[in-house]
């Protein structure tokens, strides 16, 4: 789920970047160092702005001024039981690798649809019902998240497909044509 969130960063700069472009550079490297980046609870999407910025503080010993920034910012944090759109990345007979933007998701072959099964003989390797329903490499799936796992810096997810709804999901061409974005549509599971 997405959130609004008012974060702080601190940030040192170098004497050589005193100026009076100070403000538009501590942006830039706000941007640069926090955007895209995960603190184990959630992942900053984007910096919307910068509420405030300190004056700057020079450390003793070094010349380098710190300054503290306090911001705006869209970050993802994934709960237990939502339910996420994501891209295979791999795919084996324990179950599927796949990715929901940063956040890497495991679906085990136990939390997949048991009409779906394991096929090493076919290339590439797959899970398939020998109909509509194929998960390969690349694919697009609707995943249930069952839960998640934070490490410093990073988070893993556990997935399922298990349920109706869930699963692949079929691009629409002609509304990625018109539009430039991708439409979902889910294949049904009976």
């Amino acid at each position: 789920m997405f959130f609004l969130r008012e974060l702080e960063r601190e940030i040192t700069l170098h004497p050589s970047f005193f100026g009076p472009r100070t403000k538009e550079y501590l942006t830039t490297r706000l941007h640069e160092d926090v955007e895209g980046s995960c603190n184990g609870q959630y992942y900053i999407i984007t910096v919307l702005d910068a509420v405030s910025i300190s004056e700057g503080r020079v450390v003793p010993g070094s010349g380098v001024a710190e300054y503290t920034i306090h911001y705006r910012a869209v970050v993802w944090r994934p709960f237990k039981g939502e339910t996420v759109d994501a891209v295979v990345s791999s795919v084996n007979r324990m179950g599927v690798f796949a990715d929901v933007g940063p956040l890497p998701v495991f679906v085990s072959s136990h939390l997949i649809p048991s009409e779906i099964k394991w096929d090493p003989n076919a290339t590439p390797p797959q899970y398939t019902d020998n109909g509509e329903q194929t998960i390969e490499k690349g694919t697009h799936l609707r995943i249930k998240l069952i839960g998640t796992r934070s490490d410093v810096g990073s988070m893993f997810a556990i997935g399922s497909v298990k349920e109706d709804f869930l699963g692949s999901v079929v691009l629409d061409s002609v509304t990625t044509q018109l539009t430039g974005t991708e439409h979902f549509e889910p294949v049904k599971n009976y």
